[in-house]
């Protein structure tokens, strides 16, 4: 009887220690097992890469990962809600007021890379103008308009004081990037005056002759591209979290991945794995792992 005893307490015992073991080994997979991560994405191109990336990563990692479209105001809005947990693409000082506004629910989380250039564009084949300033008296000459992105960007809005603050006779007309840029292509295929929003990361800059205006008053200045996350995601997925923590990428990397989806037309998906793929030490790193 005690043999019988002894050797149940055996068994059971090397089946706890089978399961700790088990437990262990499987680690994050069983960490992120069920748990869905959603991602806001804004109709940018500059979010597309980083956004792919991490998705995959994260896929990787075991989570169940989701995207979501809108404009930035309502990726912040869902970020406060928790609708969404995860934005790659904000865009600092232009955006600390979506921070500012929704604080005590979200959370800045990492920089993805510094010193992004942004602000009003021109073609280099304008000599005359290098300035903001140097639009006023010239207003007429670019049909008194200023091409932007849509309606209800950090941007516009920006854009929209900067008329006001330089006085110029000039009104912003408002598409989508694409739009934008297109209306801009058609202008410097002739080679008129044309003034738009711009910024980098964008082919813009690889595909035109461009420079960007210097602002005396201070509008635009060097952005830094930041991840922002809902403040609940640390508690909810803290594997996740470690890896948004820690995450960064370069301007010139997200640039060439830009080019790659837009201009060569490759799968934006099959971009994200090939930089995955090339670059095993950095994501590592942003997983912690040695």
């Amino acid at each position: 009887m005690k043999k019988i005893i002894i050797t149940g307490l055996m068994m059971m015992s090397l089946a706890a220690l089978i399961i700790g073991c088990s437990s262990n080994e499987k680690g994050s997979g069983e960490a992120s097992e069920g748990q869905t991560i959603t991602f806001g994405v804004t109709p940018w191109t500059s979010t597309v890469p980083p956004t792919k990336i991490a998705v995959l990563i994260l896929e990787d990692m075991g989570y169940t990962v989701k995207e979501t479209k809108s404009d930035v105001g309502g990726v912040f809005m869902g970020l406060s809600r928790g609708d969404v947990d995860v934005f790659m693409d904000a865009w600092l000082p232009m955006h600390q007021v979506h921070l500012d506004k929704f604080k005590d629910s979200v959370e800045d989380t990492a920089v993805s890379y510094p010193e992004a250039k942004t602000g009003w564009v021109v073609p280099t084949y304008m000599e005359d103008v290098n300035k903001i300033s140097d639009l006023k008296g010239k207003e007429d000459a670019f049909n008194n308009e200023m091409l932007g992105i849509e309606e209800g960007a950090s941007a516009t809005k920006e854009s929209d004081k900067i008329i006001k603050a330089y006085d110029l006779d000039m009104k912003q007309v408002n598409s989508s990037e694409g739009g934008m840029i297109a209306e801009a292509t058609r202008l410097m295929a002739q080679e008129k005056p044309v003034v738009f929003y711009g910024w980098r990361p964008h082919t813009m800059f690889n595909k035109y002759d461009l420079k960007v205006l210097e602002d005396d008053k201070g509008f635009f200045g060097a952005s830094s591209v930041h991840v922002i996350t809902n403040k609940d995601l640390k508690e909810k997925a803290p594997e996740a979290y470690e890896f948004l923590s820690n995450w960064n990428i370069s301007i010139d990397e997200v640039e060439k991945m830009i080019v790659e989806i837009e201009e060569n037309g490759k799968d934006p998906e099959k971009v994200a794995r090939e930089w995955i793929e090339n670059n095993q030490d950095k994501v590592k790193k942003m997983k912690g792992e040695k």
